[in-house]
């Protein structure tokens, strides 16, 4: 069983919400599984490089061959600049095809998610690394993806910001349609992680603390399940 965590805060100090919560899980996930392999990467310290065009030249001659498996793909490489688009391409996908549970620590930036976490998400959907090529079911049907995320104000449902949450939407969505069974997609979100510092939400001190409470506990059950 394998835990792969990302973290994608730019904040790296204990400022940090979605750090603290992925550490949360993680400390209890370790606990409940003794046995449990654990990964991490640090998108913000280790930042996975944007995409080339080497990267799509190379994708755009697998889905030719027929969305081929990652074994085969080496194969296809036909310059050292796509070569090295694949070196850093590959570990990703690997780690990810063997994690039981991925868990995203996920802070909201500009209603989506941070440019960290999109330039994993866009290195590594490469074209057929998650399709069974015998059966083409998807290998990750049985993984469990955990998302930890921290927002400023409020975007939950009922709140007059509800329709400027992207960020949910998105990871639900780019999930499923990688493959995730949708009941193995949990999104948990601490709110009015600003509430400290921005003016307009002074007064919402207690619904700020009861939400991330809730996230804490939300964290521990989920890094208990499986």
């Amino acid at each position: 069983m394998l835990l792969l965590h990302i973290d994608s805060s730019a904040d790296a100090t204990a400022d940090s919400v979605t750090r603290r919560l992925t550490a949360l899980f993680t400390r209890t996930w370790k606990a409940a599984h003794p046995a449990g392999e654990y990964r991490r990467r640090d998108l913000a310290a280790a930042p996975v490089p944007p995409l080339t065009a080497a990267y799509t030249l190379l994708g755009r001659r697998v889905e030719r061959e027929g969305f081929v498996p990652p074994a085969k793909v080496p194969a296809l490489i036909g310059t050292a600049a796509e070569r090295r688009e694949w070196d850093l391409t590959l570990p990703l996908i690997t780690e990810l095809r063997a994690a039981h549970t991925l868990l995203l620590g996920v802070p909201m930036y500009n209603l989506c998610v941070p440019a960290a976490l999109k330039a994993w998400i866009d290195r590594v959907t490469f074209p057929g690394a998650f399709k069974d090529p015998d059966s083409g079911e998807s290998l990750l049907r049985d993984t469990r993806v955990v998302a930890l995320m921290a927002r400023g104000g409020a975007y939950g449902p009922g709140t007059p910001r509800e329709a400027c949450d992207f960020q949910t939407p998105y990871l639900r969505a780019y999930f499923i349609n990688l493959g995730v069974a949708p009941d193995r997609f949990h999104a948990v979100a601490a709110e009015l992680t600003r509430v400290d510092v921005l003016p307009h939400l002074a007064g919402l001190e207690q619904r700020a603390a009861a939400s991330h409470a809730a996230a804490e506990q939300a964290a521990k059950t989920l890094a208990t399940s499986t």
